[in-house]
């Protein structure tokens, strides 16, 4: 099974590669994905296609019905053919900042160890929604312990179970409203830290830093109520 450029190699900005087919609604579908697509509350990446002297500027990325990625255009315009040769461009400063906060999410569900029933990442800010009947009593210090954690500079790594191992740990997975994809016969595990100094370890198909010091400076905002058992979580990096 070869994995897309986007999950075995997060930091790659460009590559090239063969359209393969287009979608009734004018979307593209390349050979090798480096555009990650929509999911898991990250949102799809942009950025640019060039081929024969034109560029197509790509607003989005979808999931296609067999995982594939699907570039969106920005506007209804002319696309390249079946079997032409292109250069697909990230728009970098924006999926950075999705890797960015992707990751200081996961670190956020180690500071506030609840179930986690929702979430959303941005491009420098995300959120996620947790079980948590009642407000965190000091917020501030879950700042400090999240500030912490991303200044340890702990490396971020993967591996991969079989599904039915993910079966048999069903603790392993947090967010309630999002289920790791299953069916494939394995399951892509983010771990943040290593051995006695691992600090989290989940199922997850989204893009990350290599390192929690990447991310950079995190501040708190608002902590909604979001009915009688959930409160909503913002945070936003510092920049």
């Amino acid at each position: 099974m070869t994995d897309p450029l986007y999950r075995s190699d997060p930091y790659m900005r460009e590559s090239t590669a063969r359209v393969m087919g287009h979608t009734d609604e004018g979307g593209v579908i390349l050979t090798d994905a480096l555009f990650y697509p929509t999911g898991g509350g990250q949102p799809g990446d942009s950025g640019w296609i060039d081929w024969d002297g034109t560029t197509l500027v790509i607003a989005t990325t979808v999931k296609g019905p067999d995982g594939q990625s699907i570039l969106v255009p920005s506007e209804p315009t002319r696309l390249p053919p079946v079997g032409a040769h292109v250069v697909q461009r990230l728009d970098w400063e924006r999926r950075h900042k999705h890797m960015r906060v992707h990751t200081a999410l996961h670190l956020l569900s180690v500071v506030i160890p609840l179930p986690v029933t929702g979430g959303s990442i941005g491009a420098g800010r995300g959120r996620l929604d947790f079980m948590m009947p009642e407000p965190p009593e000091d917020r501030d210090a879950l700042e400090d312990e999240l500030n912490r954690l991303i200044d340890c500079d702990l490396v971020v790594g993967e591996s991969w179970i079989t599904d039915d191992e993910l079966e048999a740990n069903p603790s392993l997975v947090k967010t309630m409203s999002v289920q790791p994809p299953r069916g494939s016969g394995r399951v892509r595990l983010v771990r943040i830290g290593e051995g006695a100094d691992q600090v989290d370890l989940q199922p997850c198909g989204g893009t990350h830093v290599a390192r929690t010091g990447e991310i950079g400076r995190v501040v708190f905002g608002k902590i909604e109520n979001k009915g009688k058992q959930n409160r909503r979580v913002n945070i936003a990096l510092d920049e």
